[in-house]
Order: C-alpha cells, then sequence, then structure tokens
C-alpha cells in the first residue's frame, strides 16, 4: 500500500518554537506604552495564535484602541519579539531529529504560520529547521489568517496534495480550527516537547491503519 499521508505541516508557535510567551509579552510591552494590556486569561481563552493584526482589532472593539495606533503598534512589537527570537530562539535535537528522520523518508515538510514571514523565517533559521522544509507559509501570504483555512488549503495546494494525503500538527484553539477546517488529518499537541518522531510516525501509522 503506497502511503496515506505524503506530507506533515507544522504550525510553529507552540509546535516548532516555543514562542507563544514572546508574542504574548511582546504586545503587552508595545501595548503598555498606550496604558493597554492583555491579561493572561484573555490570552489563553481569545488572543493566543491569532495574527498581531487581528489581535489589534479585538482590543480596538473591546478595550477601545485607537486604529491610527495599530501600524506603530504592530511595528514595534514585531521588534519586540525580535529581540526574543535573538535571544531565546534555539535548536531543538528532538525537532531536528523528526524533521530529518521525515524528510529522509520521504514525506514533504511545510509550516504554516500566523506569524509574518520575517518571523518565521529568522525562528526557522535558528532552530536549524529550514533546510528540511519545502517552503513555508506567513499571515502575509494570505487574505485571512487562522482561525479561516485559507493557510493551510494554500500549503496542501502548494505541496500538489489532497487534504486526506496531509497531516497538521496544531496546538492552540484557532490553529486546530484552521486544521479541521481545511479537511487534513490533524495531530494535536500541547507543546512544543510532545511534537517527535516517534509521535508524529504513530498517528500517521494509525491513519494509515484506518485506510486499511
Amino acid at each position: 500500500m503506497t502511503n496515506k499521508i505524503k506530507a506533515v505541516i507544522f504550525d510553529m508557535d507552540g509546535v516548532l518554537i516555543d514562542a507563544k510567551d514572546w508574542h504574548y509579552e511582546a504586545l503587552n510591552k508595545a501595548l503598555r506604552l498606550f496604558g493597554l494590556e492583555i491579561t493572561r486569561s484573555e490570552h489563553e481563552t481569545t488572543y493566543d495564535g491569532l495574527p498581531t493584526k487581528d489581535k489589534l482589532e479585538i482590543l480596538s472593539r473591546e478595550k477601545g484602541l485607537s486604529k491610527s495606533l495599530h501600524s506603530f503598534i504592530n511595528e514595534i512589537k514585531q521588534q519586540y519579539t525580535m529581540e526574543m527570537v535573538n535571544n531565546l530562539c534555539r535548536p531543538m535535537f528532538h525537532h531536528e531529529y523528526a524533521l530529518s528522520m521525515l524528510n529522509k523518508n520521504g514525506y514533504k515538510l511545510a509550516v504554516a504560520s500566523n506569524s509574518i514571514r520575517d518571523s518565521v523565517s529568522i525562528m526557522m533559521d535558528h532552530a536549524h529547521l529550514k533546510q528540511y522544509l519545502e517552503f513555508f507559509v506567513s499571515n502575509e501570504d494570505v487574505t485571512k489568517g487562522k482561525p479561516d483555512p485559507e493557510m493551510y488549503t494554500l500549503s496542501i495546494n502548494k505541496l500538489g496534495l489532497t487534504p486526506e494525503e496531509c497531516l497538521i500538527i496544531e496546538d492552540n484553539e484557532n490553529g486546530l480550527k484552521a486544521a479541521y477546517a481545511s479537511g487534513a488529518n490533524v495531530l494535536k499537541v500541547g507543546t512544543v516537547f510532545d511534537v517527535t518522531y516517534e509521535n508524529i510516525l504513530n498517528k500517521i501509522a494509525q491513519l494509515e491503519a484506518e485506510v486499511g
């Protein structure tokens, strides 16, 4: 039987990079310049996994943030994020091993992230993972970020595959909504430490056993 699964598409933050708190802290650092803040519970229930521009739209609706400040806050937030990436982003052996082995075994690999293109590129460089990827898709490559499935649909199309031939690895609610809506198979993980070669292979084996 030929492999049912031919590609693995990874979310980035919380899946390949332990960066969820970096985005939270960087945005809050920028917002505090204007007397605003997102609480941890607000982050976990509403904002986690959304592109910064969408977070700022919610803040304008719910906390009265002036829309004229969006581009400035976004720019400052990206600068703060990059400082954290350069200071904190390091390779994780279990990720390097997982992606190198999947690549060696013929699976196509890609990343689809709600982060901006520069962030994805720099984080993948720092994590030593870019060499294993066919490509990555950022929020600048789509009209709508997650939870809309556009990013995953685009990735599947770029791979030249059907949704059924792809496994998406996601961790947060907005990303999971996008992954399921794309029609692909989904592996939900709790942390970056769940993204191991063994866990991915087990999920692929389970999916292929279901097909028979």
